[in-house]
């Protein structure tokens, strides 16, 4: 088989395609990279997720590694891939793999390869990496240590990834101030590897956190997947409102997107979140900088660009565009439609855990609650709603509805006249009224996707039958 990189990582179903030979080539096209480019000595931090046999698949990473002539420091405990991560800055290491299939079904797993500057990696660096796996002949033997044997010879370590990260935490935010705030919050793990964090994080003082899904179970009952999006989060919801709480949150199966439902339970959506997010930075905490945001994210940016009168620049899907992007310009935040926001003295990575004590932080500073906060927002940058509809999509299917997407070219959508319209990520429709649609296929999972922005969310449900009708389907 041949095996690529998508929107972050590699990701496949279990037993089928992801298995441990497969691991095993992923691993020596990382380790042949990270000899070429002199990282090798500097070591490769190897974490996973709460999926099936995920730290089965990760020691397998690390006696590979190991056994390839790179140092390694495999984690000891499941563990959000932020944090492991993070641990690139903290012992200046060469890179990270992290073994994990994200918000993806429980069949499947995921190989995540993080360089040395801490980020998702670039399309020319996973490429380069696809080029090493390529090259390994086929049935080849890929060299390999066993890890007692790397443990005893100096060039393994096992760690705890928490320990660094934590840190962080207290340099980024007044953790002191959150303990004591006397807020109650409920949070959703959904069974991930971000499970504990924020109970402790927020413990010992006057504020409350109720967890739910924090045990490990890799069926992710109860959901399709664990993604933070409204479908998932009925629990959650009802749980906000019947203990009265001030606001409910969700991370994602590595814990590196956040989800956020209000204090009356309804589901705030990603868009709304990272202009939040945005407005936290610019105007209660004083910061000015670039913001960077995928295609498919809100135009509520640019508005607050304009406001604040820092640049807005735009990528394609995925944080390997914009984590580079963040890089490059000193940008203050990145985001993306999915839930997942990087930010400015951190990693220029998602981290689902950071962007959870920001907007409890941001709610404690303005004494609003998440609806509120939202009322806050829409006085600056008028009314936007989102949504997203996610069509399976069969490989027989895939080229047929290609095909068809090449061809679409309205000139109204909803009754609206289509003002611009590009092909830079999937095909993007902007009207004439300010809303947009964009239609991609998905480059994690067999699906396609339809996004939506308006003025409503009529308008919204509008767009996005509009849009499957201009694919038939």
């Amino acid at each position: 088989m041949s095996i690529r990189f998508g929107t972050d990582g590699w990701r496949a179903i279990i037993a089928e395609e992801f298995t441990f030979d497969n691991v095993r080539l992923c691993t020596q096209g990382v380790v042949q990279y990270m000899l070429q480019q002199g990282l090798a000595q500097r070591g490769l931090v190897v974490g996973y997720d709460t999926r099936f046999a995920s730290e089965d698949f990760a020691r397998t990473v690390a006696e590979t590694a190991a056994g390839g002539g790179v140092n390694v420091f495999l984690s000891d405990r499941p563990a959000p891939t932020p944090v492991v991560t993070y641990n690139i800055v903290d012992r200046k290491a060469g890179g990270a793999v992290v073994i994990t299939a994200s918000h993806n079904p429980p069949n499947w797993n995921g190989y995540k390869y993080k360089p040395d500057y801490a980020g998702s990696a670039s399309p020319e660096i996973t490429e380069a990496i696809e080029g090493y796996i390529d090259a390994v002949p086929a049935g080849g033997a890929v060299p390999h240590m066993p890890w007692e044997e790397a443990l005893a010879k100096g060039v393994g370590q096992n760690i705890d990834p928490s320990a660094a990260y934590n840190e962080q935490l207290g340099r980024l935010l007044d953790l002191l101030t959150l303990r004591n705030s006397g807020m109650r919050i409920v949070v959703d793990s959904m069974y991930g590897a971000g499970a504990g964090y924020v109970p402790s994080i927020l413990g010992g003082g006057s504020t409350t956190v109720e967890e739910i899904h924090g045990e490990r179970n890799p069926a992710f009952p109860g959901m399709r997947q664990p993604e933070p999006v409204a479908d998932n989060l009925a629990e959650l919801s009802q749980l906000v409102t019947d203990t009265n709480a001030d606001a409910g949150f969700a991370l994602d199966g590595d814990a590196d997107r956040f989800g956020l439902v209000d204090e009356k339970g309804q589901f705030v959506s990603p868009l709304q979140v990272f202009a939040l997010l945005a407005l936290y930075m610019l105007e209660i905490r004083g910061e000015r900088g670039p913001l960077v945001k995928s295609i498919t994210t809100t135009s509520m940016l640019y508005r607050l660009g304009e406001m604040y009168n820092v640049p807005v620049f735009e990528t394609p899907v995925g944080f390997k565009y914009v984590g580079p992007v963040m890089e490059r310009e000193g940008a203050l935040i990145g985001g993306e439609e999915s839930g997942g926001y990087g930010f400015r003295g951190h990693i220029p990575e998602r981290d689902g855990i950071v962007s959870g004590l920001f907007i409890l932080d941001m709610m404690v500073k303005t004494g609003r609650r998440p609806s509120e906060l939202l009322d806050y927002l829409y006085d600056r940058v008028g009314p936007h709603f989102y949504d997203r509809s996610d069509i399976p999509l069969p490989p027989d299917r895939r080229d047929t509805v290609v095909k068809t997407l090449g061809n679409v070219s309205p000139d109204a959508i909803g009754g609206v006249k289509v003002a611009s319209r590009d092909s830079a990520d999937g095909y993007r429709f902007i009207l004439e009224d300010g809303s947009w649609v964009t239609i991609r296929l998905s480059g994690t999972e067999p699906l396609l996707r339809i996004y939506a922005e308006g003025k409503s969310s009529d308008r919204v449900d509008t767009l996005l039958s509009e849009a499957r009708n201009l694919v038939g389907l």
